[in-house]
């Protein structure tokens, strides 16, 4: 049974080939992106397409900065601050309430849990109208905060954390800092939050890329005064006449942030982990 067993996890050539292969189809588009970024108009439509990096970069992103109309760099800064904000306040809301939901005992705990995770069946595009109202009735109509605000706290987030606290976080460890007189934030933030570190990284990745690449809304409460990056790109591509070289080279300018939280993260990840099976 140890030789099946080990026969029965054991690569072989055909896995390779299969890793291979996704691997390349997953990373053509962005790669081929990059050659677009790096070439001029005039070659975009030749047959067959370009696939080696040209020498335009530079010219193609001077243009892309350089356009007042789609204000490229103004959209970074404004993505780049309502990301951050969101995923900071999402981890540390998410990571605060999946322990009280895991660990603390009170009453009505099932049902506020109920209630969170009801929030997720709901599709986000049933509440763009009423919400909508709602800021322009308050005035936040074309302002940060109105893409900020909304999304500070993830149901799904609380319901992860209140998952990975409940298997990560034992009862013992818990009372044990209680009896050395600890309060309950300073339980969370010494013992709990150093435990829940990985899934809070893979939480704050995935908040982080979904709050980056979210067009709908800010496009419905936003305008061309205060973009977000997913606005100027949009602002590229809608004029009278489609610079495609301009457009992918600010494409793949949009993209570094996402590789940069994405290495960063990933850190994170397998840092936690592997401190954990340390420790194990």
């Amino acid at each position: 049974m140890k030789a099946a067993s080990i026969r029965l996890w054991r690569t072989s050539p055909a896995t390779y080939l299969a890793l291979i292969v996704g691997c390349a189809l997953s990373l053509f588009p962005i790669y081929w992106m990059f050659v677009v970024a790096t070439r001029s108009n005039d070659v975009i439509n030749d047959v067959p397409p370009p696939m080696l990096p040209g020498a335009e970069l530079a010219d193609n992103v001077g243009r892309v900065f350089a356009n007042e109309h789609a204000a490229f760099a103004y959209g970074l800064v404004n993505s780049l601050v309502v990301s951050s904000v969101v995923t900071l306040s999402v981890v540390f809301f998410s990571t605060l309430a999946g322990f009280a939901f895991a660990k603390l005992r009170f009453r009505g705990r099932n049902a506020m849990l109920l209630v969170i995770v009801a929030t997720m069946m709901v599709p986000i595009q049933l509440g763009l109208i009423p919400l909508y109202m709602l800021m322009v009735k308050i005035g936040w109509n074309g302002h940060l905060q109105a893409v900020i605000v909304p999304f500070l706290v993830s149901g799904f987030g609380v319901f992860m954390m209140r998952q990975y606290a409940a298997e990560a976080i034992s009862d013992e460890l818990v009372e044990a800092a209680r009896v050395d007189g600890c309060s309950t934030f300073r339980i969370y933030w010494n013992v709990v939050l150093p435990v829940l570190r990985p899934a809070a990284a893979v939480l704050g990745l995935l908040t982080f890329m979904q709050t980056w690449n979210e067009f709908i809304w800010p496009y419905a409460v936003l305008d061309a005064n205060t973009p977000t990056v997913q606005l100027s790109l949009s602002l590229l591509a809608t004029a009278y006449y489609t610079d495609y070289a301009q457009v992918f080279a600010a494409t793949a300018l949009a993209t570094l942030p996402l590789f940069a939280v994405f290495i960063l993260f990933g850190r994170q990840i397998i840092g936690g982990i592997m401190e954990g099976s340390i420790k194990s």
